[in-house]
């Protein structure tokens, strides 16, 4: 492993599990606490997207709009300019899925720090099925010019996206899962906006993973090594902005890239990267995510086992891509 400092058990049966909007409500609180300037709006989903615990420690500075997410946004950009730093939350399929062009217009061109948190993105929200797993989110915000973007890995690491967020002039989009995670990170793992971090060090293929598939994909590299193939395993937390330097020096290295995202790979992280080395360092590439087609209900497992997006099934796909 790299000098990145890992939780233990990360690769055996003993590794803890949160859901990762559960240290979004951590964090919530915290820049709270930090900044008195700091308040939430929320579109009638306090508890499942985790704005209860600022709710409960600052009700005069919260507001509840309702199911109205053009409003949510829209209002949120009104007190940013007032001064103050809005956090919005909502399920991503309704935020940014619904209120995009708030987000543009209101938010954006106005250049104000307004944070949309999308919570239940991706096939780990399950069950409520392909209306409510949003898979677009990533491809929508990261093309917004300015917009910061982030893909916490585990419930620690959004903890502290949430908090660095705060601290940022930009707008920002924060995407958490529903159900519980692998938790990978430890409160003494580094966290900043922009940089990614190399987990483990490896020489034939470049693993990047952005959100909880950067846990699976340790799981991969292990996989792999048991066979001979050394995989450099890189999680970045941060979509936009890409740390160019840290995927551009592994990609030299190995030669080959992989990407892995439960989102569009169309636009998405792997589109992300995809631009980054057709420009710069011209490299094999394999986008892992969802190929050009919606979700399906299932349990959250059962749906990464389905899109071929555990540990086990990317190993096989790298595999295939590295015998060619």
């Amino acid at each position: 492993m790299a000098g990145y400092p890992l939780a233990e058990g990360v690769l055996t049966d003993q590794v803890a599990a949160e859901p990762i909007r559960v240290g979004f409500g951590r964090g919530l609180l915290e820049a709270g606490r930090r900044d008195e300037r700091v308040v939430a709006l929320c579109a009638d989903l306090t508890d499942s997207t985790q704005m209860s615990r600022f709710l409960d420690a600052f009700p005069d500075r919260f507001v509840e709009v309702g199911i109205a997410e053009q409003n949510l946004v829209t209002v949120a950009a009104g007190m940013a300019r007032a001064g103050m730093i809005p956090f919005t939350s909502s399920y991503a399929a309704f935020s940014p899925g619904r209120n995009w062009e708030q987000i543009k217009t209101s938010a954006c061109l106005n250049e104000l720090p307004v944070k949309v948190v999308g919570s239940h993105a991706g096939l780990i929200t399950g069950k409520d099925g392909a209306t409510h797993q949003m898979l677009e989110d990533i491809a929508l915000m990261r093309v917004l010019p300015g917009m910061v973007v982030v893909c916490p890995g585990d419930s620690i690491e959004a903890e502290k996206a949430t908090v660095a967020i705060a601290a940022n002039d930009a707008p920002s989009y924060l995407r958490l899962a529903r159900d519980a995670t692998p938790v990978f990170t430890t409160p003494d793992s580094p966290f900043e906006l922009g940089r990614a971090y190399v987990l483990r060090e490896g020489s034939d293929v470049t693993l990047a993973g952005t959100g909880a598939l950067s846990y699976e994909l340790l799981v991969c590299a292990d996989l792999l090594a048991r066979e001979g193939i050394e995989a450099e395993v890189i999680h970045m937390p941060t979509v936009k902005p890409l740390d160019e330097e840290t995927l551009l020096a592994s990609a030299t290295r190995t030669g080959a890239v992989v990407t892995a995202e439960e989102a569009q790979v169309a636009g998405g992280f792997g589109g992300a990267v995809a631009e980054l080395l057709s420009a710069c360092q011209p490299s094999r590439l394999l986008r892992l995510g969802v190929e050009d087609r919606y979700g399906e209900s299932g349990d959250p497992r059962e749906l990464l086992e389905a899109f071929g997006l555990t540990g086990a099934g990317m190993a096989q796909r790298v595999r295939q891509f590295l015998s060619r």
